[in-house]
């Protein structure tokens, strides 16, 4: 019995400081600084071992890793111009040189399949999932990194999933009973009221620290925020400062009992399997939705996957043809604190959320862009490629034409014949009689 009562004890001593100290304050929107003196010591830790590690690797493995973020140097120029000085008028023996050296440009850097994992850091942070062991530099820094070990994964992490258990709790709890009022004002107040409280204390669970900008450009009612996507977790980043209707397909097991308490309290769009591939389906609902104008902004990540938080990749046009207003924001995470991609092709959700939760902190910038909407004469791939530049130049982001679906996908078969018939018209141009017969 007495080690019962000690137990329960200790679990309500702990309950009592996590609601007292993290709990109430982030539901209430507030901050007791404990996380900004935890973030100081943090950056002060990461700055000395960096500084460590530059005094004790060898210069060769110093250069080693600065040479191999970028190893070769593409050749940007189109096809005209790097033809140009290999052939002649007609088809000549010597144009299979450029295209092998493309091809091998791929091979050995390829600007794509690159952006499906996880980012290059700088500098090492003190995680085990991006060292080269640099741990063993010295025994001062090898300390310190079994320090860190000890506390993310005895003290951070246990914090962090009672935070998270809390959080999703209330969530089901509170969007439950909201949702049994009739639908008024007030049961709008309390939807969004829910929704802020249950993913502010989320974010907290992750440590999160969100650095907002330009905050008159919050996506308002009616209207669609576009977002670029690295992570699950950019809905919670977003939601904390404001609410939002989401978008998706309808999930089993507990996100599954999530989405059908969160569309009882809040007008989210949730799809069937079969429907998310009826395009006009799609369409069909969320112009009902953003018609009505007293309806929360719909939140969307055009790209449809993952990126790791370099790059931008093609947003689908389905998000632009919708009509309405688009609000662009632009998302950037801080790797030195801990990788917010979800690498979905190697980790599942639950193996991704425990990496996370045994992180240092989740450090990103939150950027809101003027609204935009579609001009006259353009159509919807132009209004998406604009905006998509948009959001890649405020972000820091590097723009990619590319189609995030070749993360599991083969490349499409046009954009192989697009290349055959621009060499076609180069031969055809360049008055070769056989080609231009046939």
């Amino acid at each position: 019995m007495e080690g019962a009562d000690l137990a329960v004890k200790l679990l309500s001593t702990w309950l009592t400081l996590v609601g007292g100290l993290i709990l109430l304050p982030s539901a209430f929107g507030l901050s007791l600084g404990i996380s900004e003196i935890y973030m100081k010591i943090l950056v002060k830790t990461l700055e000395w071992a960096t500084l460590r590690i530059q005094k004790g690797a060898p210069k060769e493995s110093a250069l080693k890793n600065s040479a191999s973020v970028g190893i070769i140097q593409r050749d940007e120029s189109p096809m005209e111009k790097g033809l140009s000085g290999l052939r002649g008028r007609d088809f000549e023996l010597s144009d299979v040189f450029y295209f092998s050296k493309k091809g091998l440009e791929a091979i050995v850097e390829d600007e794509v399949t690159q952006r499906f994992s996880s980012e290059e850091l700088v500098s090492w942070n003190l995680l085990t999932r991006t060292n080269v062991n640099f741990q063993y530099i010295s025994p001062r820094l090898t300390m310190v990194w079994v320090l860190g070990v000890l506390v993310r994964y005895c003290f951070l992490l246990p914090l962090r999933v009672t935070l998270a258990f809390i959080g999703i709790s209330l969530l089901i709890i509170g969007t439950t009973l909201v949702g049994q009022l009739p639908d008024s004002s007030i049961k709008n107040w309390l939807s969004e009221l829910v929704h802020l409280t249950c993913c502010r204390i989320c974010v907290r669970s992750l440590s999160g620290t969100i650095h907002y900008h330009n905050k008159q450009y919050r996506p308002q009612k009616g209207g669609i925020c576009v977002a670029n996507h690295t992570s699950p977790i950019d809905v919670l980043i977003l939601a904390t400062d404001g609410c939002y209707a989401m978008v998706g397909q309808v999930h089993g097991g507990l996100m599954g009992i999530i989405q059908r308490a969160m569309v009882k309290a809040c007008p989210h769009v949730w799809f069937e399997r079969s429907e998310i591939k009826d395009r006009h389906l799609v369409t069909k609902r969320l112009k009902e939705h953003i018609a009505d104008k007293k309806k929360l902004p719909i939140l969307i990540f055009p790209e449809g996957t993952c990126i790791n938080n370099t790059s931008v990749m093609m947003f689908k046009k389905g998000s632009f043809e919708i009509g309405g207003t688009i609000y662009p924001v632009a998302i950037k995470y801080n790797p030195q604190f801990g990788d917010a991609f979800w690498n979905s092709s190697k980790y599942n959700l639950v193996s991704y959320l425990l990496r996370i939760m045994t992180s240092w902190a989740i450090v990103c910038d939150v950027w809101y862009m003027p609204p935009m909407t579609r001009e006259e004469g353009e159509d919807a791939v132009q209004f998406a490629n604009r905006v998509k530049s948009a959001i890649a130049v405020q972000g820091g982001l590097t723009e990619l034409p590319w189609d995030g679906g070749l993360k599991r996908a083969k490349v499409k078969d046009t954009f192989k014949e697009e290349q055959q018939k621009n060499y076609s018209k180069m031969i055809v141009g360049n008055g070769s009689p056989n080609l231009a017969r046939d």
